[in-house]
């Protein structure tokens, strides 16, 4: 029988993954007054969220020990599986387990089922907004799953965003955050091309900006991304190139698993790959106007 307390402070919550994200949003949750728990196969990664004042446990075994839930914060569904894998044996049935990850939508879904089946409470639930947005606790958060699970997990999540969107079944919010990236690519591609073309006729950069966020052309790229880190040359948004060719990718291959023809997914998907491999996985997305001007 499904568990329907909801999980409040000072509960424990164990955070698995404390990369740039993980770290600012398990002492999101922390703040919230929960017992957080970090932990990270980087012996670095648990020491830089232990000098910021978080708890790391050296081992994953230790950190889940009596967590009434388990966020993982990880690259990807793959690795996600292979850790709760490694771990679900020692975990109490009814432990709530929140994927926060860039998953593939899919995937998840087979992997909740299994854990549901086994016992155990599951929800995808990945972010937008990047870091900045994580260490303010604003977090744009995107809930696939089961409504009286993510009422379980709501004090959680809000701790780190004013909301979370309820998106439907198990999966949905990881294909919510692929397809988010998609359109978020697909603008950025446009509005670099479009700041390359303006120039080359004589319309100084920052002047077209100006325009297209006073017009129907105004998107977050235009607002958030050219003046400062393309046209500035900063390239410094702290969202790496691999990380959005990741869930680029994740969005055109959703599309073709469930039979929807998405060319310009496909075209876009093509892009950002070929950009990647061109700039290397450490490049940041921004730098996507840079591949698009250079020559070829």
């Amino acid at each position: 029988m499904t568990n329907s307390a909801a999980i409040i402070p000072p509960a424990k919550v164990t955070v698995i993954g404390l990369g740039n994200m993980g770290r600012p949003m398990a002492a999101c949750i922390a703040r919230a007054g929960f017992q957080v728990m970090g932990f990270d196969l980087s012996t670095d990664a648990r020491n830089a969220f232990a000098k910021e004042g978080g708890n790391a446990a050296a081992t994953i075994d230790e950190a889940i020990v009596d967590a009434a839930a388990i966020v993982t914060l990880l690259p990807d569904g793959k690795i996600v599986r292979a850790a709760i894998e490694g771990f679900k044996a020692k975990l109490a049935r009814g432990t709530v387990i929140i994927d926060m990850s860039s998953s593939a939508p899919l995937g998840t879904r087979a992997l909740g089922e299994e854990l549901i089946a086994e016992g155990f409470e599951f929800i995808d639930a990945p972010v937008s907004g990047g870091v900045k947005r994580a260490i303010s606790g604003t977090l744009a958060i995107m809930a696939g799953g089961a409504h009286a699970t993510i009422d379980r997990a709501d004090r959680i999540l809000l701790s780190m965003g004013p909301a979370a969107f309820r998106t439907g079944p198990l999966g949905s919010g990881h294909a919510a955050k692929a397809l988010n990236n998609y359109v978020s690519a697909a603008g950025l591609a446009a509005a670099a091309e479009a700041l390359a073309i303006g120039s080359k006729f004589g319309i100084e950069p920052n002047t077209l900006v100006d325009v297209l966020n006073a017009s129907t052309g105004r998107n977050n790229s235009t607002e958030n991304k050219l003046k400062q880190f393309m046209i500035s040359e900063s390239y410094a948004s702290g969202f790496a190139m691999a990380l959005m060719a990741k869930d680029i990718q994740t969005a055109d291959e959703l599309a073709h698993q469930i039979g929807v023809k998405a060319p310009l997914a496909d075209e876009i998907t093509a892009m950002w790959n070929n950009a990647l491999k061109q700039l290397g996985p450490k490049s940041d997305h921004t730098e996507i106007g840079r591949y698009l001007t250079a020559d070829k």
